[in-house]
């Protein structure tokens, strides 16, 4: 059975939640990042589930975060909350990181879902010296843009996302997408106009203060990195957009699509590629051996 502790580190006004899982000390440290309308217990649960327990297990020293405002970090999401993508990709993933490295002395693997993979990237473009203690990468279900064209994407990303989100949002003064049951955790009005500006096809260039991040990832030595998705993941990781995030952040990276016809035990979409039960003995396990190699 493995450790659990939460750790709460003060940036800017806010207490950001670190979730601590470990089995033994002294192991490689991993640091986990959700997406957006999610927070950490996309890879957790405190009973021992979830790919971040899986690798406290396998010996890792796991820390995963919840962004400021959602999971247990203070104070939550509400209408008074200004901040967005910004904050994100400048203060918190920085904080979450320096703490890390400081706390273990060592180099630390990184592990997004979804729209973490993005905001990670941004942070190792905009800050390239945090790449230095950085073994490697691994991304689940990781967009940038959405350029596919479907049904579902009509629904799921220009109806929704793209249009009754936001209005959701200004009504509310925050997106509740608990409420709405269209995710886990809440976004507010900024950090939701900023993904929406993203996922419609664009420039990777900051709505605050116009960095650019393509260009800027362009000089960066990126560290190892594997990009997964399901092929049942049809809209918000799709295996081509995926690739299109790949090809202007880090060419180099190596691409998974899991299913069923190249061996895997299911066809995974969106969510059940880290929560589906079949995951540990299936894609875990070729995580851990790649870890380990990096490590």
């Amino acid at each position: 059975m493995t450790n659990q502790e939460s750790l709460f580190l003060s940036q800017d006004g806010h207490q950001l939640h670190l979730r601590h899982i470990w089995q033994q000390s002294g192991g490689t440290p991993i640091f986990m990042l959700h997406g957006a309308i999610e927070n950490g217990l996309i890879f957790y649960t405190k009973k021992g589930k979830g790919l971040a327990c899986y690798l406290a297990e396998q010996g890792f020293d796991v820390y995963v975060a919840d962004l400021r405002g959602r999971g247990e970090s203070t104070p939550k999401i509400d209408a008074d909350a200004q901040h967005g993508q910004f904050e994100a990709i400048t203060q918190d993933i920085p904080c979450f990181l320096n703490y890390i490295s400081e706390t273990t002395q060592k180099k630390v693997h990184l592990i997004a879902h979804s729209w973490g993979g993005v905001l990670l990237a941004s942070t190792l473009a905009r800050f390239p010296h945090l790449a230095e203690s950085i073994l490697s990468k691994t991304c689940f279900g990781t967009k940038r843009m959405v350029t596919v064209k479907s049904l579902q994407k009509l629904f799921k990303v220009n109806i929704v996302w793209n249009n009754l989100a936001p209005k959701l949002a200004k009504k509310k003064g925050f997106l509740d997408a608990k409420k709405h049951k269209i995710g886990s955790d809440n976004e507010t009005q900024q950090s939701l106009a900023d993904s929406v500006a993203w996922v419609k096809k664009s420039d990777w260039h900051d709505s605050h203060d116009g960095f650019d991040y393509f260009q800027a990832a362009k000089s960066v030595d990126w560290p190892p990195t594997w990009h997964i998705t399901g092929c049942k993941d049809k809209v918000l990781g799709h295996a081509t957009d995926v690739n299109v995030f790949i090809g202007e952040s880090n060419p180099e990276a190596k691409f998974t699509l899991l299913s069923k016809a190249s061996g895997n035990k299911e066809n995974y979409d969106h969510i059940n590629i880290l929560t589906h039960p079949s995951a540990v003995n299936d894609h875990f396990p070729l995580l851990v051996k790649w870890l380990k190699a990096l490590s």
